[in-house]
Formats: C-alpha cells, sequence, structure tokens
C-alpha cells in the first residue's frame, strides 16, 4: 500500500449529511434547489458537507453503472448537482460510500451477509431468532471476507473520484468486526490457527479482514488519486496505536452526546487522536437523539458549546444533518447551526496549528484490551471524567507515543507493565518522570508484583470484605478528604508498605453482607478495632500508587472523594500545574499553543449537561437508556485562571470579541486574569507566554 500522503487540511465547519432512502418513498430530490440550499448553507458559515454517493439501502444518487440508482430518483444526477452548485459556493464536498450496511447487496448476494455467531444485529427486534434476524427491520451486515463485495466497493470509490474530480476524499461507512463465523470466515480462522468458538479468536479475524479491506482499497486509491483523503467509519476510534491508521489520511470522531455516546466521550477520543498526529474532525449531531432522526432538533446552545469543545481541544467541527427524501433543505436546521460556526469562524486564526498544553498523559487501558468494548472503556473514562472535572489538561497515549513530554503518566486499574513497556517507562522515570498507578496497574503480569520500586509489598491475598473503607493518615493534608473513614465501593489486594510514605489506609468492614450476617440497607460499617486491611494509597519518590481500581469505580459511582485522592497524589506528584482556574467541576478547560504566533490560548467553557429523557431508546441501543442533553446555558462569573509559562503577557484578549483583559503577577512565576464571566465559552490569547 503506497505510504499515506499529507493531502489538503480539513475545513472547520462541516455537515455530514445522512441520506438514507427507502426504495418505498417517491420523488426522491424533487424539490432539490441548488439556490437555495447553498444559500442556506453559507448563512450557516458552512464550509464543507459530506454528500452521499450510496446509503445503508443501497441505492446510489448519481447515473451509477456499478450500482444502482435509487428506483425514484427525481434527479438522475442529485449527487452532481449538489456538488456543482456547493463548489461555485466554494464549499467542500467529501463524498459518502456505505460498506457493511447494504440492505440491496444484502437481498441479492445472501452469501456475502454475516452470520453471527450470536445472531446479533443492531436494529433487530426483540426476540427475533431468525436466522441473520430476517425478520427484523434491520441492516443486515455484510462480511468483508468477500472479494466481490470488496472489489464492488473498490469500483464505486474509482467511479465517484472519476465522475466528479473536484471531491477532496471519501467517507467509507460501517467497518466493523461483525464476530463473522460465515463459511470464509471460519475457513480462514482455521488456516490462521484460530479457533472458531472462541470470542477472542473471532475478535482477532474481524479485525484482520477489516484490516486488510482498509489497506487493499486505500492502496488502490492511493495509487491512482493520490491527493484523495480517506476515512473509515467504525463510530469509535480505537486506542490501538498509529499502525492502525496507516489506511487513513485524517480522522472523524463520531461521537454524538444525545446518541448514546454521551458528553465525556469525545474528549477522550480528541485527547488520544490530537497525538497521533493526523488532521481530525468531530462528529455531533443536530438531532435530540441520534442519527436517523426526521423532524428532531438539538438546542442551539447546545451545539455551541459542543462545537466550541471541539475546538478546545483541537478538533475541526462537523455536524450531522440529515436530508428529507425530497431534497430540500430544512431551513430551521441551519438557524440552529448558525450561531456555533459563527463562533468557530471567528475563532479560526487561535485555531490554526494549535497544540494542546499537556503536563499529564493518561496511558490507554484500552490500547492492552482488545476484547471490543468500543467507547466504553471504564478505566480510560474515568481517568477522562476525573481530570476534566479537576481541569487538568491531559492527553491520552499508547506506548508507542513520547512519554518525555510528560511531567506525569497515569496507568489507570488495569495495565500490566513488562518488557518493552517496562523499559521505557524506566527510561522515563530516569529522565524525571512521574507515575501514579491504581488498581492491578503497574504490576508484572507473570508474578503480580510491582514492576517498580513502590515501596509496597502485595500480599497476595484480597481485601477481606468489599465494599471497605479508606482512611487517610496524617501524612495526607486535604481538606477536602473526611478524617473518618469513607466507603470504597471496590475490591483491593492488600498491600503491605515496606518502605512507601502511607497516605491512606483501607480499613476492612465487620463482615460482609450475606443472609447469615447483615447490618442496615447496604453494607456493613467499618470496625474501628480491626487492624488496618492494607494499605489503599502510598508514594516513595516519583511514584504514586492507589490500591483500588479507583478510575473504573469512579465511573461507575461517581464519588467526589475518590477524585480528590487522586487530586492529593497528582499535587504530590507534578505540584504547581500550568493552568489552574474557578470554574465549577461542571466546567471545562483547556491550554493550547500556536508555535508561530508565540502565544497561549486558554479555553473556558461551561454548559451542564442533565439528564432529561430518562428511557430514550435508539435502534443500536439494547436498553433503553437515559440521556444526557443541554437546553439552556447561564452565563458563568466571575472567573479567574492563574497560568504558568515562561515571559510575561504582551496583551491578554478574548479571541472572538477583541476585549481586552488586565494581568497581574500571582507569585512563583503565575499570572493571573480575572474575567468578568462567560456565556458557553471564552477563548483567551495570552500573547507572548509560551509554555514552560
Amino acid at each position: 500500500m503506497p505510504a499515506r500522503k499529507t493531502v489538503r487540511p480539513l475545513r472547520y465547519r462541516q455537515i455530514h449529511l445522512d441520506f438514507h432512502t427507502s426504495e418505498y418513498i417517491p420523488g426522491v430530490g424533487a424539490e432539490f434547489d441548488p439556490a437555495e440550499f447553498v444559500a442556506t448553507l453559507k448563512r450557516a458559515h458552512v464550509n464543507s458537507i459530506t454528500l452521499f454517493a450510496k446509503c445503508h439501502h443501497g441505492w446510489s444518487y448519481y447515473p451509477t453503472k456499478v450500482g444502482a440508482p435509487h428506483p425514484h430518483l427525481a434527479r438522475p444526477d442529485l449527487l452532481g448537482d449538489m456538488i456543482a452548485a456547493c463548489n461555485a459556493a466554494d464549499i467542500e464536498t467529501p463524498v459518502y460510500i456505505t460498506v457493511q450496511w447494504d440492505e440491496r447487496n444484502a437481498r441479492l448476494h445472501p452469501e456475502w451477509r454475516v452470520m453471527s455467531a450470536t445472531n446479533a444485529l443492531n436494529n433487530a427486534l426483540p426476540g427475533d431468532v431468525s436466522a441473520m434476524n430476517q425478520l427484523s427491520p434491520a441492516w443486515h451486515t455484510l462480511c468483508l471476507n468477500h472479494a466481490e463485495l470488496r472489489a464492488e466497493i473498490a469500483a464505486t470509490a474509482r467511479e465517484v473520484l472519476t465522475r466528479y474530480p473536484t471531491v477532496p476524499g471519501l467517507f467509507f461507512d460501517i467497518i466493523q468486526p461483525p464476530d463473522c463465523v460465515c463459511p470464509a470466515c471460519i475457513d480462514r480462522m482455521l488456516k490462521h490457527g484460530l479457533d472458531p468458538e472462541k470470542p477472542a479468536d473471532r475478535r482477532q479475524n474481524d479485525e484482520a479482514v477489516n484490516d486488510f479491506f482498509r489497506r487493499e482499497l486505500s492502496g488502490l486509491i492511493r495509487a491512482e488519486f493520490p491527493d484523495s483523503r480517506i476515512f473509515y467509519n467504525s463510530g469509535h476510534i480505537s486506542k490501538y496505536g498509529n499502525g492502525r491508521y496507516e489506511p487513513y489520511s485524517h480522522l472523524e470522531l463520531e461521537s454524538l452526546p444525545t446518541g448514546g455516546w454521551g458528553y465525556n466521550h469525545f474528549p477522550s477520543s480528541a485527547r488520544y487522536a490530537a497525538r497521533l498526529g493526523i488532521d481530525f474532525v468531530s462528529h455531533t449531531g443536530k438531532f435530540h437523539t441520534s442519527w436517523g432522526e426526521f423532524g428532531g432538533f438539538k438546542h442551539p446552545e447546545a451545539l455551541d458549546y459542543e462545537c466550541a469543545m471541539m475546538a478546545a481541544l483541537g478538533s475541526k467541527c462537523l455536524i450531522g444533518d440529515q436530508l428529507h427524501p425530497i431534497g430540500r433543505i430544512n431551513a430551521d436546521t441551519y438557524r440552529t447551526i448558525e450561531p456555533a460556526y459563527r463562533r468557530i469562524e471567528a475563532l479560526e486564526p487561535y485555531l490554526e496549528g494549535a497544540e494542546q498544553v499537556s503536563e499529564i498523559a493518561i496511558l490507554s487501558a484500552e490500547y492492552f484490551d482488545r476484547s471490543g468494548n468500543g467507547p466504553r472503556h471504564t478505566p480510560d473514562d474515568g481517568a477522562v471524567q476525573m481530570l476534566l472535572e479537576l481541569h487538568r489538561p491531559f492527553d491520552i497515549i499508547d506506548p508507542e507515543m513520547d512519554f518525555g513530554r510528560y511531567r506525569l503518566l497515569i496507568l489507570p486499574d488495569q495495565i500490566p507493565v513488562a518488557g518493552t513497556l517496562k523499559a521505557k517507562l524506566d527510561a522515563y522515570l530516569a529522565d524525571g518522570g512521574r507515575l501514579l498507578l491504581t488498581g492491578q496497574s503497574g504490576r508484572d503480569p507473570e508474578t503480580g508484583a510491582y514492576a517498580f520500586d513502590t515501596g509496597l509489598e502485595p500480599i497476595g491475598a484480597c481485601v477481606a470484605t468489599t465494599p471497605s473503607y479508606a482512611m487517610v493518615t496524617g501524612n495526607l493534608q486535604d481538606t477536602r478528604l473526611p478524617a473518618a473513614p469513607f466507603v470504597v465501593y471496590a475490591g483491593a489486594d492488600q498491600l503491605r508498605a515496606t518502605n512507601a510514605v502511607v497516605l491512606a489506609d483501607i480499613r476492612p468492614a465487620y463482615f460482609d453482607r450475606t443472609f447469615a450476617h447483615f447490618c442496615s440497607h447496604q453494607h456493613t460499617p467499618d470496625d474501628p478495632d480491626a487492624p488496618s486491611a492494607g494499605v489503599a494509597a502510598a508514594i516513595k519518590g516519583a511514584i504514586g500508587v492507589i490500591a483500588y481500581p479507583v478510575f473504573e469505580t469512579y465511573r461507575a459511582i461517581g464519588q467526589p472523594l475518590y477524585k480528590y485522592l487522586v487530586d492529593a497524589l497528582i499535587e504530590r506528584l507534578a505540584p504547581r500545574q500550568a493552568l489552574v482556574t474557578t470554574l465549577p467541576s461542571a466546567g471545562r478547560a483547556s491550554l493550547t499553543f500556536q508555535q508561530a504566533e508565540k502565544r497561549l490560548i486558554v479555553h473556558l467553557l461551561y454548559g451542564v449537561p442533565q439528564v432529561r429523557g430518562q428511557s430514550v431508546y435508539a435502534a443500536w441501543d439494547k436498553l433503553p437508556r437515559p440521556m444526557e442533553m443541554i437546553e439552556d446555558v447561564p452565563a458563568l462569573g466571575p472567573v479567574t485562571f492563574m497560568l504558568r509559562g515562561k515571559g510575561e503577557p504582551k496583551a491578554v484578549y478574548d479571541a472572538v470579541t477583541g476585549e481586552r483583559f488586565a494581568w497581574r503577577k500571582a507569585g512563583d512565576g503565575t499570572i493571573a486574569v480575572d474575567l468578568p464571566g462567560l456565556k458557553i465559552h471564552r477563548a483567551i490569547v495570552v500573547d507572548g507566554v509560551v509554555p514552560r
């Protein structure tokens, strides 16, 4: 496969225009008006829009010779008409091609269908046990282990790029591991020594099949269309290393907060993508729920907040929309988009070339777990949530990345350390780095002992009761933590201190709750006369340890005391952080640096998601779920931030309005800026100051 080439940068204000249209709907595209279409986009400050060549129903929206045009297409070349109108107005037009969800091909070529090992399928009706969910109104997934299918997808890509030479790139949708046991997949597994009866082996086979598809197709496209952008969508950017993304020209982070991803998924993906060195854009949606919702609208302030968050984390912006089958653009949708993209357009000079300034990195637990948990990997998620709430700028990295740029690495809950990783972490520590280990992290997978001198010794037994209690010692002075024992809803290994400074002990309960003995409504209280059950938190030199899987537990329980304990260790290991703010914990803060302009930009955001829907159901959800949403965002203020960098400011001002602010020295090389307030987002430029 030819090497990935640097292609033209992505634009900042994009739309993804879904157009999955059934063959039972007449007059498709009949009311498309090129002038109205473009004028509506321009009023909303849109400068790029993904248009559809072929949808999940299997129909094409141009005169294809590879597939089949939609049988009720009123304009024979709807795609071409859209491209021409947009290009005349300097609006880019990447093109969408479906891959594994193609209902027409599922009917014509049942031999290409996935045979799921569990007969599980997105959109399947509850209780449908028919073969391959034949009786469900569902997308029937195709298996990419069929050369004829791959050839057809390649031919469609070639046809689109040849017919429409101004198209900057292609978006290939639905490339997922389907747990397939079709004859072709079983044959492949047996040839490669994999066991089709083992879920992990099936997952390995799925990943290999999909990787072959991506590399094969990208090689064909790059050989003939070297300037084309290429992206393969699977709904989540897996933290599996840069090599996985060699077939891609850029990344698109699908993360609709109200569509099931939630408001903390995007920061996790963006903080990882920013370190891969690839241009990236992030997806939210105009929908109240998610893709496929006709007549759904999100509050404009929610879109404004979501796009501002993208910009603050170094991402280009994309909002998902869905075109009505008649082809007429919805003016109400673009009125809700306009405030967000007006802000982003004003911010662009302060976004170009801006790099995240992060002194902490989370070493991704997802990298070590290839089981396919996808967008929900609880140790990573809990760590991300904590650091966001603590306003500590961070990156998420994998073991292949540079450790040396960070003052502190966090290994959340379940990261084994041996071999190459051990050597790399030893070098990092020798060069002045710091580690925070939680749960089982930092252990040798063979012996269970710590891979570093933590001053702690695993005794080899678990704490006798779950839950148990953590109790801070006199070595930990933090007014946020109580002197009394506080409950921790997790198990832990018993650790004995050899020469570490113990910051918190584990206190056992009288007994676990069973039918034979129980106390009160939930769990048994701590036993004040019992000896310590081990070390809860300790520090030795450059390494801090928390015995509990604290990040996974925080994600599950949300007890702020767990967050304060982590923060206390971070402050011991890496004191005097670069950015401090008086924002409440629901606020978000990040720091970026523009090298060419020698300026720092402080991004402060405030918008509190609330659970408004208790039983939202989307076709791909297994169960009804609560939904976070933002309706209206109150103004907040005053707000202060303190910044540690090199140099004194030449000027401090709002990137959007130009309003100037005074600054003052706050000691220890810190400058402080008092803002009268903020509404959704402020980007404050500190000109002349560089990272320390």
